[in-house]
């Protein structure tokens, strides 16, 4: 009769001593090697007629190991069971004795699911930020919106290029004399004091004419996105092709008609919609992390460590690679490796235990994502490759675990807004620059 004695109890680990004596083995290895004895054809015996001593040399070996793991699989859940454990990682075996001589020994490690405590979000309080749209921002954003759908006029008279002119040109730059890949481009429209390009370039083509070729220099911010050019001095060789200015524009039915709206009063609603759900969305995001926040400080309760671990590798793993890169946050560059794993083991503890709140709050509340709106999302993911829509498809419909990886930011979602549905949420008004700002420190 197998053995399971309980070594320990730390938290959610549960070890275990289990023993599966060599006599329990050894029958179900004879059970096994008779039915193997049933079927199997050898050479010189009839059918169902070769003796067990043969079969044993055949066989044996193979049947001891098929068993051997029978019987470990079987153990584990006979101690699972008979303790009314439910594991929240797989199991860790660590085997003692296989040996056919000997009975099957191994220690068995498993880390729980935690008990999550009553849930009461009626005491939580959040204070969201939310911001509204001035008027003269909608005004901005139809210019904005109607620059850059308008096409702008060729400039008729001999002068020269200024603030708000816009430009066709030809360039082509290099950094220490190397022409690298994106830097070089053809009947390119530049607005000039648009910011588009980096540094100076835009202003240095100021007072230039139709048919000027120059060479600018800038120099590429120090936190450009493109490493290899951060911080470096770029020469543009420049071919000024054409010159054109804004249309006169005036706030009325006929320019929304130009930008396929039937009134302004269309055009500004559709505008006032666009911006104000930016504004909602920003606001949406800092009222979801001040929630995590509150959930994090109220809901305390031991999460299973191999989860804590796992996580912190995959973090640890992202940091590494940003020390490397020197692209770490700046508020962890002068802190020791010891200071960082710590922190950020942290996190890892918090991310699992938030995963597991949220989790509960799903369940509990019979909360689930409907087939049509993850069908909307795997679309939309789709349509992020042009041209590959089918392949991509196909990944997320077949490769195991992949649609689960659409499903949870959605789900996640849903779960945030029952909560928040139920916490004591007040919303405080601040100006559109302050959201943004929140919004950034996210």
């Amino acid at each position: 009769m197998t053995q399971i004695q309980v070594l320990k109890q730390e938290g959610l680990k549960h070890e275990f001593s289990v023993t599966v004596p060599q006599g329990t083995i050894q029958e179900k290895k004879r059970l096994k090697l008779v039915e193997i004895s049933k079927t199997k054809q050898m050479p010189g015996f009839r059918p169902g007629k070769v003796p067990l001593t043969v079969i044993e040399q055949r066989y044996g070996t193979a049947a001891h190991g098929e068993i051997v793991d029978e019987m470990i699989s079987e153990s584990v859940s006979q101690a699972l069971t008979d303790h009314k454990l439910q594991p929240a990682l797989q199991p860790k075996i660590e085997l003692l004795s296989i040996a056919e001589d000997k009975d099957v020994a191994f220690t068995l490690t498993v880390e729980t699911l935690p008990t999550i405590p009553a849930l009461d979000f009626g005491a939580l309080a959040i204070e969201r930020p939310v911001a509204e749209i001035p008027s003269a921002d909608v005004d901005d954003a139809i210019i904005r919106v109607a620059k850059r759908l308008l096409d702008a006029e060729p400039v008729t008279e001999d002068r020269p290029a200024v603030l708000g002119d816009v430009v066709v040109i030809d360039f082509d730059g290099s950094v220490e004399g190397e022409k690298r890949p994106g830097m070089k481009g053809e009947n390119h429209k530049l607005e000039l004091g648009s910011k588009s390009f980096v540094d100076t370039f835009e202003e240095q083509l100021v007072g230039s004419k139709v048919g000027d070729k120059k060479r600018i220099t800038v120099t590429f911010p120090t936190d450009y996105q493109a490493k290899d050019l951060a911080g470096k001095q770029a020469d543009f060789d420049i071919e000024i092709k054409e010159l054109r200015q804004p249309k006169p524009m005036t706030m009325d039915d006929a320019m929304a008609k130009e930008l396929g709206l039937p009134s302004m009063e269309k055009l500004r609603e559709r505008i006032a919609g666009d911006l104000s759900a930016n504004l909602t969305s920003m606001s949406r995001g800092i009222a979801t992390r001040l929630l995590l926040d509150k959930l994090a400080e109220t809901y305390k309760f031991e999460v299973p460590e191999g989860m804590v671990t796992a996580e912190f590798t995959s973090i640890w793993g992202q940091i590494e690679q940003a020390k490397a890169q020197n692209d770490l946050p700046e508020e962890d560059k002068a802190k020791t490796d010891e200071e960082l794993r710590s922190d950020y083991r942290g996190i890892a503890e918090r991310r699992i235990r938030l995963g597991f709140l949220l989790s509960e709050v799903a369940r509990t509340n019979a909360i689930e994502v409907p087939g049509p709106e993850l069908h909307r999302a795997l679309m939309n993911e789709a349509r992020q490759y042009p041209g590959q829509e089918k392949k991509v498809i196909e990944y997320y419909t077949k490769q195991k675990g992949a649609l689960d990886r659409l499903r949870a930011p959605l789900l996640e979602e849903k779960v945030i807004d029952h909560i928040l549905s139920q916490a004591v949420v007040t919303d405080k008004l601040v100006s559109q620059a302050e959201l943004e700002k929140l919004a950034d420190a996210e």
